[in-house]
């Protein structure tokens, strides 16, 4: 993989415009052609969630190979990535994605990695009148009452997340204590948790600072508050990034009967899992779940290009490229905004997951989730999330949050 380098108009933040084998994708002139389509993606390259957007950049350039055909054009029109790095920081991100609209001419754009950081990018994608096809940024308000109209989603939201593993946990007789990052993500992630359980008893919330480290103290609030609870005791952990809160495990939890649960995430942090064989959650993706052609085709092309298994994001990254492209065939290669807003509300597409559709009121992607039990298999690094079963997107009430 080679890279030709362009400077950002923010900071020290870099842009780059991305090169690769003819067959993945064509290097972008330093001024846009008529026929080009640009795209500017801006993630994590570097920062916190660094892993987060790696992967997404790998996924979203597999799925442009992978819609195209190998060709890398729509309608006749060559596609042109333009990626820019947020670090992980909501001023820069904000800057870069003004500079890709303005400066650049990106036609749409993709991004970013962090809540934080996307919910600093939604009036820009307003002020610029162009759509910013939000992946894998995770907070409710993006789609909810931060939302505006050229904003899309193909990443899942806290709402789903929180549904699907209230599915998982949701039993009388229950007390569950939640453990989360005290930012956009954690925040709305607990709030959707709790509108979504319904027989379990929510008996507190402990909100740590993004970079914890040490969790005893958290953990110990946590431990006072369950042990002397009747029935099943759970702490329920929304976590992103640096930071392992597992380790709590260590704190001998089963001697006051307290179990630990956790929706899925990004392989290497699964590594904590394998501690906790029997853990039940879910999961918006692990490799070994979907059964689609998309997917089969994602885990075959991954493996032979990186020698190991697509993750959370990389699929998530496939599933924003295949949007962007089914959008412009259904356009016919017209970029104009409200020609694709048009297109795009109420599409449906096929993705690793299997099929997305956006919904027209708040242009957030509903689809599939998959309640899982870890299982301990000497073959794997990290604990195995072993399929319970498929939730269904028409099984799960996500709220429409914009007030639109």
């Amino acid at each position: 993989m080679t890279h030709g380098f362009l400077r950002a108009a923010a900071g020290a933040a870099l842009a780059l415009t991305v090169a690769l084998p003819a067959s993945l994708i064509a290097v972008a002139p330093a001024l846009a052609q008529g026929k080009d389509i640009r795209i500017a993606h801006v993630y994590s390259r570097t920062g916190p969630l660094e892993a987060y957007g790696k992967q997404t950049q790998t996924g979203f350039l597999m799925g442009l190979d992978y819609a195209t055909g190998g060709t890398m054009t729509v309608a006749g029109r060559k596609l042109v990535v333009i990626e820019k790095d947020d670090q992980g920081k909501p001023d820069v991100g904000k800057s870069l994605l003004a500079a890709a609209y303005g400066d650049d001419k990106a036609d749409i754009a993709v991004g970013p990695s962090s809540s934080g950081v996307a919910l600093a990018l939604l009036p820009v994608a307003e002020e610029y009148k162009k759509i910013l096809l939000v992946e894998p940024a995770v907070a409710d308000s993006i789609t909810g009452d931060k939302w505006n109209k050229y904003i899309f989603r193909t990443g899942r939201n806290s709402s789903q997340d929180a549904i699907s593993n209230a599915v998982a946990l949701d039993r009388p007789g229950t007390v569950i204590a939640t453990l989360a990052q005290d930012y956009a993500f954690g925040r709305d992630g607990v709030k959707a948790f709790k509108d979504a359980i319904k027989k379990a008893k929510v008996v507190h919330e402990e909100y740590l600072p993004t970079t914890t480290t040490d969790f005893t103290a958290g953990a110990q609030r946590l431990i006072d508050r369950l042990k002397d609870q009747p029935g099943r005791k759970v702490i329920f952990i929304i976590w992103a990034g640096a930071g392992n809160p597992f380790k709590i495990a260590d704190l001998d939890l089963k001697r006051h009967g307290i179990e630990i649960a956790t929706g899925g995430n990004i392989l290497p942090a699964m590594a904590a899992y394998k501690a906790l064989p029997g853990m039940e959650g879910a999961t918006y993706y692990y490799f070994g779940m979907p059964k689609n052609p998309v997917n089969e085709w994602l885990v075959a092309n991954h493996y032979k290009q990186f020698k190991a298994p697509p993750d959370f994001f990389t699929a998530g990254g496939m599933s924003a490229a295949i949007a962007i492209v089914e959008a412009l065939k259904k356009t016919g290669g017209d970029t104009a905004t409200n020609t694709l807003i048009k297109a795009m509300e109420g599409m449906s597409f096929e993705t690793p997951k299997g099929r997305m559709t956006f919904r027209p009121e708040d242009h957030q992607a509903l689809q599939s989730m998959y309640h899982f039990k870890i299982k301990v298999d000497p073959a794997f690094a990290w604990g195995v999330p072993e399929l319970v079963r498929e939730i269904k997107p028409e099984e799960m009430t996500i709220p429409i949050r914009n007030r639109r």
